[in-house]
């Protein structure tokens, strides 16, 4: 094959440029096999040999360093795979197959390209003309043989470090507090500040249960968590900030706290796109678990407590998940009711009625689910009432050790705290005799490196005195708050456990807390009466019933007293007055509001109680029409009658609307009206017109 080379270069192929292709997989291999490198670069000459000027050889070495597994982030590649494309290149020139790629896919489409814009292929043994067959055949073969050889490369490589994982052997990067010591063993941070944090953050976990409960800790004691980098400019530094939620999760997930070694626990393969995805397996898919590997922080059975609450916490575990952490709400029993029909867990909906949020028990998974009606639906309010009176029935043996270790804990959390923060004070008293140091040893001569030390110097003296400042408030804040709040509150309340549940500046959060401590699980049944069966921790049951609580609209009906109080005063008042005397009896309506004449008119109505007007006219009242018509005289007449006093009226409405009394004697004369009307020296037509006034007045 070599010795027709010259003849597959035609002065086509001559007036395009040569193309030479230089790639290393590896920085490390940039620098160690630098003989290879030498060689790719020589094939310059061979370019020259064939008829190419030197400066129409165009060297592509931007991909140095990088893999030839993929075409992705490899920008020398796809400036190559275009310059063909174009028609720029009359030959591509590479060590061999393994440098232009080691992907079949990218390979075969490289030839493709260069088939049809006649472009040459040269390598170590000789040229090719990818639109001959013979030749596409053989650089085919021999891209399928790079690729088959980066396959083998890879899977010796992979069974050396699984072997070495499965013996425990394999060394590899540890979280921040673990460090291999010279020997390659892996020891505790010999700092003592990076070991209390993290026997801080543990103990804390053991408290509060809850990952975001210790977030909230560490920031209200101003505490910071160490961090070590892998990348970036301070890559292997210890620096200290504030503990993030991800990163409490991502300590409590790790085996290696509690002395495992472990290996294999994510799976990474790559998308089509280029990007990488990895998958987090489960514990029975992972390469090697070896229990007791090292020294850790916790026990191996510590790690599976915590990593149970955290499931417990967890908010999207499926159907089957029982429990939640406690939280603000006011649903007592919230995460550890079951539904008494399908087992499955019930959440909590909240309704606000008059600003006060009313806690209530969902079954709905399944109706989520299959789009039907929900399993069961019951009010809380009632259901945390005899939660709480059982509790308060149940506890009180054990009260005053609740109490105790309710006030062991506060304690122990101060000076966990408080030596955290001496330590952080000792740290800054170190780093200030260290840049003290130095600034002493420095020529004084060379005042552009003593400015600089003595700048840095001050600024250690700053941050001692920062530290020691927050060191002072917080013991001054803490003891404040043990001994003259806390303690004497504990000890008040240590042996009257009803009043530490029923005293209303309990958080309910920590009501929900003292009910996981004592409860297992409730399970809710509703039926004719809603049933309770209630688990407790040590294995004790209880059974209790209440009876359905009224819905809303029940809720707010008007008692039955009051709706008989106004149907009897509807037989001598109108709306309005009725309301005045409901309100003057301290009535309240069924919504909690004061009466008025419109709520009156909507009990009467909705109770189907008969008028006033209808009450009168039964009782044989007229209306000014009739009696008129009875008396021989105008309505102008007999309001004036009624005004005076020689009729008897009855106002039906808050309008003076009247109904007028049957006169039991002899009826007024006219001249009796004429007398009326001389002796207030008024017309007959201006009194008419006066009384109709005040009548409807």
């Amino acid at each position: 094959m070599s010795g027709n080379a010259h003849q597959k270069v035609t002065p086509d192929h001559l007036r395009r440029d040569a193309y030479l292709y230089v790639r290393q997989s590896t920085v490390r291999q940039v620098f160690e096999n630098t003989e290879s490198t030498r060689r790719q670069y020589a094939l310059r000459e061979r370019a020259v040999a064939m008829g190419w000027p030197i400066e129409r050889v165009v060297v592509i070495d931007s991909d140095l360093g990088k893999s030839g597994a993929s075409s992705v982030d490899r920008e020398g590649f796809q400036r190559l795979v275009g310059e063909v494309g174009m028609g720029r290149a009359g030959i591509v020139l590479g060590l061999e197959v393994s440098r232009l790629a080691r992907n079949s896919t990218d390979w075969h489409r490289l030839l493709e390209i260069c088939a049809l814009t006649d472009t040459l292929i040269l390598d170590e043994d000789g040229i090719y003309s990818p639109g001959d067959f013979n030749d596409r055949l053989l650089l085919g073969l021999k891209g399928t043989m790079s690729e088959a050889e980066l396959h083998v490369m890879r899977a010796r490589l992979r069974g050396g470090i699984l072997n070495q994982a499965r013996r425990g052997a394999l060394q590899t990067p540890l979280p921040v507090g673990l460090l291999y010591d010279p020997d390659g063993n892996v020891v505790l941070d010999p700092d003592v500040q990076v070991q209390r944090s993290f026997e801080h953050l543990f103990e804390t976990f053991e408290r509060t249960g809850t990952a975001s409960a210790m977030v909230k800790h560490f920031r209200e004691q101003g505490l910071r968590f160490p961090r070590r980098p892998r990348y970036g400019p301070h890559k292997g530094e210890l620096l200290w900030e504030s503990l993030l939620h991800w990163r409490v999760l991502r300590v409590l997930h790790n085996p290696r706290y509690a002395g495992a070694f472990c290996f294999g626990r994510t799976h990474t393969r790559k998308r089509v796109d280029g990007t990488v995805e990895i998958k987090s397996l489960p514990r029975e898919e992972w390469t090697a678990l070896l229990l007791d590997a090292h020294p850790g922080y916790i026990t191996w059975e510590q790690f599976e407590t915590n990593r149970r609450q955290l499931r417990d916490n967890a908010q999207a575990h499926g159907s089957e998940r029982r429990k939640s952490p406690p939280r603000e709400g006011p649903a007592l029993i919230q995460g550890l009711v079951v539904c008494g029909l399908c087992g499955n867990r019930i959440t909590v909906r909240y309704h606000t009625r008059k600003g006060e949020q009313w806690p209530e028990y969902v079954c709905q998974r399944k109706a989520i689910d299959t789009a039907t009606r929900k399993c069961q639906q019951i009010p809380g309010a009632a259901i945390d009432r005899a939660i709480g009176e059982l509790l308060v029935e149940a506890v009180t043996p054990v009260t005053l050790e609740v109490a105790l270790k309710v006030q062991a804990e506060l304690d122990t959390r101060i000076h966990e705290a408080d030596a955290l923060r001496g330590q952080r004070v000792e740290r800054a008293r170190q780093e200030g005799d260290l840049a003290r140091r130095r600034f002493m040893e420095v020529d004084p001569g060379n005042r552009l490196v003593a400015d600089v030390l003595e700048a840095e110097w001050n600024e250690k003296l700053r941050g001692l005195h920062d530290a020691q400042e927050e060191l002072e408030q917080r013991r001054q804040e803490d003891h404040r708050r043990i001994s003259d709040e806390q303690r004497k509150d504990i000890l008040a309340l240590a042996a009257d456990f009803p009043r530490l549940w029923n005293d209303p500046k309990t958080p309910q959060r920590e009501r929900k807390r003292m009910v996981r401590l004592l409860l297992e699980d409730v399970t809710l049944m509703k039926g004719d009466v809603i049933t309770l069966g209630v688990r407790f921790r040590g294995g004790a049951t209880r059974q209790l019933e209440l009876p359905i609580p009224p819905t809303a609209w029940e809720m707010r009906q008007t008692s039955k007293q009051i709706v008989a109080e106004i149907d009897t005063l509807l037989d001598d008042h109108t709306e309005a007055e009725i309301a005045k005397i409901l309100n003057d009896r301290g009535r309240m309506s069924g919504e909690g509001k004061r009466f008025h004449a419109r709520i009156v008119a909507r009990i009467r109505r909705g109770y189907q109680m008969r008028t006033r007007y209808d009450r009168l006219r039964d009782a044989g009242m007229r209306t000014a029409d009739e009696m008129a018509d009875l008396l021989g005289v105008s309505t102008a007449t007999v309001k004036i009658w009624r005004l005076h006093g020689l009729l008897r009226a009855h106002a039906y409405t808050d309008k003076n609307e009247c109904l007028y009394e049957h006169p039991r004697e002899d009826p007024p004369v006219k001249a009796q009206g004429r007398k009326l009307s001389e002796r207030h020296h008024l017309p007959s037509v201006v009194l008419n017109r006066t009384d109709e006034v005040q009548c409807e007045a």
